[in-house]
């Protein structure tokens, strides 16, 4: 009824010119003496006819605009309707060039998305060399300095390791491979990369063997744990972090850390938001937990984070109904 009204309007003028050609039509005969009754059959006749011609014409108006409620811009230039007026054709005419532009703008910004992603992707390979060749000089030695700069190039790793994930979701393509990983395994490679940290920091490390199977990408879920670690340590000054499963199977990483105010909690996930542990660390990206929550969306993986301010924070991760060995 909505669009009934709407076509009426836009058939205001047409209307209304009908209207006063049936007046004009009607004193003509009138002023020549002709009979009420001979003005007054043709004017009703006229009128049905107008009626069922508009009528006619909403009936086609009515099918367009429900084809073009499920078209795409592209799918209503390619229409080709004979009954559509010359302004209207004009509209398509100008649509057509909009999207042959809008296509070529889209290429050539695919076009540079993908040389982008190719120079970091091989910058990344480039820096892993001298990380590899820096971490393995440091290891052949055992002293706090050594242990405290292979914590800052465990730092530098995930950095680089952020840059490619950022780049990798917001590209149409992914390396995704889903198959049965042992969650244990994840965990323990995860925690292997902070080990430096958690000896030379002191912070207790409470760890359950989370005996599971899950259907996910072992590289993903990795970087995922990783991250929420690296976090938990990061704001952690003394105390210890606790990794375990619960009875319903979900991962749970608790830290001692000093929290994250209640403002906060529902905005940590947003890209670049820092919030109050941001403002404490001048360095903070703001995109660590930003990329678990859209990693964990891709995995079919909920993640919940509970936190008080100077009590610590929480992080669960719900896999859903998977089997524990």
């Amino acid at each position: 009824m909505k669009l009934f009204f709407k076509y009426l309007q836009s058939k205001e003028k047409l209307i209304l010119l009908f209207i006063l050609f049936l007046t004009v039509y009607a004193f003509v005969f009138w002023l020549y003496g002709i009979g009420m009754q001979a003005i007054i059959y043709p004017t009703l006749l006229n009128c049905i006819l107008f009626i069922v011609a508009l009528i006619i014409d909403f009936r086609k108006t009515y099918i367009i605009h429900k084809k073009f409620q499920n078209y795409d811009i592209a799918d209503i230039v390619a229409q080709n309707n004979e009954e559509t007026s010359i302004i209207l054709n004009d509209y398509q005419e100008k649509l057509s060039d909009l999207v042959e532009d809008l296509s070529k703008q889209k290429y050539e910004d695919d076009e540079r998305y993908k040389r982008m992603v190719d120079y970091y992707t091989l910058w990344v390979h480039q820096i892993k060399t001298p990380i590899a060749s820096m971490r393995l000089h440091l290891q052949s030695e055992d002293s706090d300095l050594s242990r405290q700069l292979l914590i800052d190039l465990t730092r530098i790793e995930q950095y680089v390791e952020m840059v490619m994930a950022f780049l990798r979701l917001k590209s149409e393509y992914n390396d995704f491979v889903f198959q049965n990983y042992d969650l244990n395994v994840i965990i323990s490679n995860a925690i292997k990369k902070f080990k430096e940290e958690f000896i030379i920091r002191k912070i207790s490390l409470m760890y359950d063997n989370c005996n599971m199977v899950l259907v996910t990408d072992e590289k993903w879920l990795q970087f995922v744990i990783e991250q929420i670690i690296s976090n938990s340590l990061k704001y952690t000054l003394t105390g210890n972090i606790k990794i375990y499963l619960d009875i319903n199977g979900n991962l749970h990483i608790e830290d001692t850390g000093i929290g994250i105010a209640p403002e906060d909690l529902s905005r940590v996930f947003e890209a670049g938001y820092t919030g109050y542990n941001g403002r404490l660390d001048k360095k903070a990206s703001g995109l660590g937990l930003y990329l678990c929550k859209k990693i964990c969306s891709n995995l079919s993986i909920d993640i919940h984070i509970n936190s008080a301010l100077n009590k610590g924070t929480e992080v669960i991760l719900n896999f859903g109904k998977q089997e524990k060995i």
